[in-house]
């Protein structure tokens, strides 16, 4: 009895010890983003409502589920969550739903045991222990299986956590908070997501507009970018000429607010004067075009194929470059051609 007391008690401390090199990352992690000033910008009607309904939610401790396409700031919005709530002075725990491995699954939300698998070589708390006590964000929780979804709902049923290879629940306390940018409703419907799972997160629901129905922060971010990017990059005093930020008003942003950082940081990267152009943006307009029996040009069905590219990488010019297997330098000079 004595030896199984000593071993439980150094079970408990090696637990602690673990949840509070989580929690430590964590706090750097938090650190690294305010000093990123990566804080919510806007002013438009769209954005003020869904940031009045996140000060009201924040004050509970209710599941809240938020929507919206890539590159809107879903996560932005489950941090500011977090910061205006009482939980605010203990972890906020992110994971990415999508790139954990349903074989991981268990292993890394709930946590293991020494030698419960191959390469358990010691006991290790799970993100719901991390952030016990504080806000545990699931994105992307419409990537999950069926037989994910089913093992998820059970904890969050039960406020509580089994290892992989114990069988001792362990109880946490957290604000729960995902995100995804599928309908979850029809998933339902097509028998992909667990109606009871979308009932458990889905108290409040608060959906992320995308950039194009937000256009008075168009302009507000682009020059919120600018100066931060302007000051990384050590290049004063650049501005946008009007002709530009027409431009940049006129585009739909089909990758959202991310699409615009990573515009305005390319941007100032190749900017060689102190006044930014519409060629320095490289914005690819979508063709609007209706064909039909009409021949079209080579030009223009590389452009939309470039375009293509682009939306399906939300914006991001390596990742659509080495989709069309060209270099990035490459896929600049093609938009910059077609933008003079």
């Amino acid at each position: 009895r004595l030896m199984a007391t000593v071993k439980s008690a150094y079970e408990l401390r090696k637990s602690k010890q673990e949840i509070h090199h989580l929690k430590k990352k964590e706090n750097n992690l938090k650190q690294v983003i305010n000093e990123g000033r990566n804080y919510i910008i806007g002013q438009s009607k769209a954005l003020t409502s869904v940031l009045n309904l996140v000060a009201k939610v924040a004050k509970t401790d209710v599941n809240v589920l938020i929507t919206g396409e890539n590159g809107t700031g879903k996560e932005l919005i489950a941090r500011e969550l977090h910061r205006l709530s009482s939980r605010k002075d203990e972890v906020f725990i992110g994971v990415d739903m999508g790139s954990i491995a349903e074989n991981l699954f268990e292993s890394e939300l709930f946590g293991h045991t020494k030698g419960s698998f191959t390469d358990a070589k010691e006991d290790r708390a799970g993100k719901f222990e991390a952030a016990h006590q504080g806000t545990l964000f699931l994105d992307e929780i419409g990537n999950l299986s069926l037989q994910m979804q089913a093992k998820l709902l059970s904890s969050i049923q039960n406020r509580s956590v089994v290892r992989v290879g114990s069988n001792k629940p362990i109880k946490v306390d957290i604000r729960l908070v995902c995100a995804t940018n599928c309908n979850l409703e029809q998933m339902v419907a097509d028998g992909l997501f667990r109606e009871d799972l979308l009932y458990r997160i889905n108290t409040i629901h608060i959906e992320v507009p995308p950039l194009r129905e937000r256009d008075e922060d168009i302009l507000v971010l682009a020059d919120f970018f600018l100066k931060k990017f302007a000051h990384k990059y050590d290049k004063p005093g650049l501005r946008i000429n009007n002709v530009a930020q027409e431009k940049l008003m006129e585009y739909p942003w089909p990758g959202n607010v991310r699409e615009l950082q990573h515009t305005m940081e390319r941007a100032v990267i190749l900017s060689d004067g102190s006044v930014l152009k519409p060629s320095d943006f490289l914005l690819h307009a979508k063709p609007t075009q209706s064909y039909g029996d009409q021949p079209i040009t080579l030009n223009e069905m590389e452009q939309q194929m470039i375009f293509k590219a682009l939306e399906q990488h939300e914006g991001n010019y390596s990742a659509a470059a080495e989709q069309l297997g060209i270099s990035r330098q490459t896929l600049y000079n093609k938009l910059k051609k077609k933008n003079d």
